[in-house]
């Protein structure tokens, strides 16, 4: 803010009052304090400038977080549209393996996997269990039986080539899919940090242009305050020249009165000249110098 107590007050009553000295002491007072003013104003304004070339520095690196992150978007939705046209392939794939499989009646019944873990069981059974025979009789043959079906049903998915091949390509659109799938995952990651930035740049561009702002406000109020005391400066200069004029008036006024005087005095000599009078050194000189002799 601006110290108003260094501020030099002009009244129209110093203006039209105050003695020459006293006014010549208070345009330099107005003066001196006027480059103050302009030069705090100066560095205010150089203050702002720098302020608001900072804020547009923020405005362009969030406007490249948006568009970095518009970019980003772009190859989400991309490879968004690719994951759920390949998880759709796959989708059709799976429902024609389920088909073959209905068709090789496959679906009936345990999978092999769950087949291939009963048996484990079973044969942990066998081997940690005290068992009489006729129960470990009636486990054994359990346990054949179950290996029947494994290899039963691994024969006929292994007799069937389309199944199989059916199988792997369902198997690898999907997997496709997933790497589609984590690529979106990694991009929308990324795109969420270049918003984030986006977001904070902008806030630190709001916040710096409210410091250019009120910056901007300081320098009003000291250039203002500046063109005020150089308005007052030149207003007491004007008085000055004023009083200038009002001093050779009244000297040449003078100085006219005096050459009158001089005149009427010098008439009066030459009068008593041409009366015959005796006229003494002075009064000859006073002649000379108007002119009458």
């Amino acid at each position: 803010m601006v110290d108003e107590s260094k501020n030099i007050e002009l009244t129209d009553d110093d203006l039209e009052n105050n003695s020459k000295g006293q006014l010549i002491k208070m345009a330099g007072q107005l003066r001196d304090r006027r480059n103050d003013l302009n030069q705090m104003a100066s560095e205010r304004a150089s203050k702002r400038d720098d302020l608001n070339a900072k804020t547009r520095e923020k405005v362009d690196e969030a406007q490249e977080h948006r568009e970095q992150r518009d970019e980003l978007n772009e190859q989400v939705q991309e490879h968004k549209d690719k994951r759920n046209e390949l998880n759709a392939d796959a989708n059709e794939l799976f429902d024609k393996v389920d088909k073959l499989k209905s068709d090789m009646e496959l679906d009936e019944g345990k999978d092999l996997e769950e087949l291939e873990e009963e048996i484990e069981q079973l044969e942990f059974k066998q081997q940690t269990e005290v068992l009489s025979s006729e129960e470990e009789q009636e486990l054994i043959e359990k346990i054949e039986s179950k290996r029947e079906e494994y290899e039963e049903r691994k024969g006929k998915l292994e007799q069937n080539e389309d199944l199989e091949e059916l199988v792997e390509e369902a198997e690898e659109v999907r997997s496709e899919a997933s790497q589609h799938h984590q690529k979106v995952t990694e991009l929308a990651d990324k795109a969420q940090e270049h918003h984030n930035q986006m977001i904070e740049a902008y806030r630190e561009a709001d916040d710096i242009r409210d410091e250019a702002d009120e910056m901007h406000e300081k320098f009003v109020e000291a250039q203002e305050a500046a063109d005020q005391h150089h308005e007052d400066f030149v207003r007491v200069q004007k008085r000055l020249r004023e009083l200038d004029k009002e001093e050779e008036q009244e000297r040449k006024s003078e100085r006219d009165k005096k050459k009158e005087e001089a005149k009427e005095e010098a008439e009066e000599i030459y009068q008593k000249f041409k009366e015959g009078e005796t006229l003494d050194t002075e009064d000859l000189m006073k002649l000379q110098k108007t002119g009458l002799l």
